[in-house]
């Protein structure tokens, strides 16, 4: 998606992260709204068990973290992505823990 979004708006890197920033924040705001307060939420998006839903939240939680959006207000998610990153198939999803992972990507 930034590839496309450089190719077609040719725009300074610093303004390109500041959109990607405000979208990401404005995406999780809404998650967190769903998610806080949501009988069905548990140890996980949906329940004691992960779901698609937690497959899909914790990459946009790295996408956050590369784009520096404080995590600090998102209390739910946070707690769900860190039940996600105590499961041994989420760890290995990481990207940094992939084949194609740069050299030096780290690995927490």
């Amino acid at each position: 998606m930034l590839q496309f979004f450089d190719k077609t708006w040719n725009v300074p890197q610093a303004e390109r992260d500041t959109w990607v920033r405000h979208w990401v924040q404005v995406g999780l705001e809404a998650v967190e709204d769903t998610l806080c307060d949501h009988p069905s939420t548990g140890d996980f998006c949906d329940g004691e068990q992960p779901t698609m839903a937690d497959c899909c939240l914790v990459p946009q939680v790295f996408n956050a973290e590369r784009f520096g959006v404080d995590m600090a207000p998102f209390r739910t998610i946070r707690r769900v992505v860190q039940n996600c990153m105590a499961l041994e198939a989420f760890q290995a999803a990481r990207p940094e823990n992939q084949p194609d992972a740069p050299a030096g990507s780290g690995g927490n």
